[in-house]
């Protein structure tokens, strides 16, 4: 069966090829809004649900894994920044202040549909503005949400996780692969 990530983000890339799969890529192109509505958890889920079902709709006999991440502080929802000054401050927010990773999944072919998210606890550490003039500059942060990357430059900030490395990443890969193995 064809598999087909929907999504442009090169890390989910990175971490879909890590369970072994050969996989197309096609970006979803829909509006990222959260449904309000409804639990963050539950929302992220909805997104990811969205995305994979827009491009199920170009590619109806693969299998469609759709994914979207959110950062959390205070129950405020950190995206992607629109500019440097946006990613300062939200790296201010984040600053010293533990919050949440919430990536959403969502697997479906034409038989069924399977959506699932992974929680991760996240403790930075206390940033002056120094470190986050340094960091908002080096232009990594500005397509990720909560304006960091886990993976890069902010791993000197990150104290300690709770959950799954890989969702703070943008993809649950364990979860992921579990359903694979299971489809």
């Amino acid at each position: 069966m064809e598999i087909v990530l929907a999504s442009k983000s090169p890390r989910r890339k990175q971490l879909l090829a890590l369970c072994g799969v050969d996989f197309k890529v096609q970006e979803a192109n829909v509006d990222e809004i959260l449904d309000e509505s409804v639990s963050k958890v539950d929302a992220i889920e909805k997104l990811a649900l969205h995305k994979a079902q827009t491009v199920f709709l170009h590619h109806p006999e693969a299998l469609i894994i759709g994914a979207d991440t959110i950062v959390l502080v205070d129950d405020e929802v950190l995206g992607k920044p629109i500019d440097t000054e946006d990613a300062k401050v939200m790296l201010r927010k984040l600053s010293g202040r533990t919050h949440q990773v919430i990536t959403g999944v969502c697997m479906m072919d034409q038989y069924k549909t399977v959506t699932f998210s992974s929680v991760v606890e996240v403790d930075f550490c206390d940033l002056d503005e120094k470190e986050i003039d340094a960091y908002a500059n080096s232009g990594e942060p500005m397509d990720k949400a909560g304006a960091y990357g886990i993976q890069g430059g902010a791993a000197l900030f990150i104290l300690s996780i709770r959950g799954d490395y890989y969702a703070v990443m943008g993809l649950p890969v364990s979860k992921v692969y579990e359903q694979l193995k299971n489809w």
